[in-house]
């Protein structure tokens, strides 16, 4: 007989608008769902995110960085936050500071980003727009272990979305965030139930 193991606590740091948060939360509350998202934290007082976890009935707390000396102190007292929550595993879900090399090692293999473009390709900001600009045929999500570079983390998992002829910035980035909804609390649910392992720079999900 398999053991009962506790829901993952999983943390999430978000900036804006939290629909990737959204379907974290959605995703989680599901029974058999292995993971539960225990906080969410946001670098912007008055953040949607902040206000859907709220609804959502979980802790969601304004991170001040500019209440701290510089960004390693900054980073560090975030972490002192997640770690008082316990928790194992953080979403990047949208948020748009450059965290600190020491933040990223303290969590190695338990930090993940999501990214609107198909990783190494498009890196940064408005990585559609990229696309487009480049005349990309398809484009893409993709979910990656955080390192100390921009984007640049082992990847997890990716979905592709074919670039329309007629495609906009804006067509564009909702048919991929329909993607990103539904990539996101799949790497959550594989990395709950202890089906990814990270192997210096490559990831290994078992099925």
């Amino acid at each position: 007989m398999t053991a009962h193991r506790d829901p993952l606590r999983v943390g999430v740091l978000a900036s804006g608008r939290g629909s990737n948060l959204q379907a974290l939360l959605d995703a989680t509350r599901g029974a058999d769902f292995p993971a539960r998202v225990v906080i969410v934290i946001s670098d912007r007082e008055r953040a949607e995110a902040l206000e859907r976890a709220a609804a959502a009935g979980v802790g969601a707390q304004f991170f001040d960085p500019k209440a701290y000396g510089d960004r390693a102190a900054s980073d560090m007292a975030l972490l002192a936050c997640l770690e008082s929550h316990r928790v194992e595993l953080v979403c990047l879900a949208g948020f748009m500071r450059i965290l600190s090399p020491g933040f990223v090692l303290s969590l190695h293999g338990r930090l993940v980003n999501i990214h609107p473009s198909l990783l190494p390709a498009f890196p940064g900001l408005h990585a559609q727009r990229q696309a487009l600009d480049h005349g990309a045929k398809v484009a893409g999500v993709t979910v990656h272990f955080v390192d100390d570079g921009v984007d640049t983390g082992p990847i997890i998992a990716q979905a592709s979305v074919p670039v329309r002829d007629d495609d906009t910035e804006a067509s564009l980035s909702a048919r991929i965030l329909v993607e990103e909804h539904r990539l996101f609390p799949e790497v959550v649910r594989l990395f709950a139930e202890r089906r990814l392992r990270l192997v210096g720079r490559r990831v290994e999900v078992s099925r």
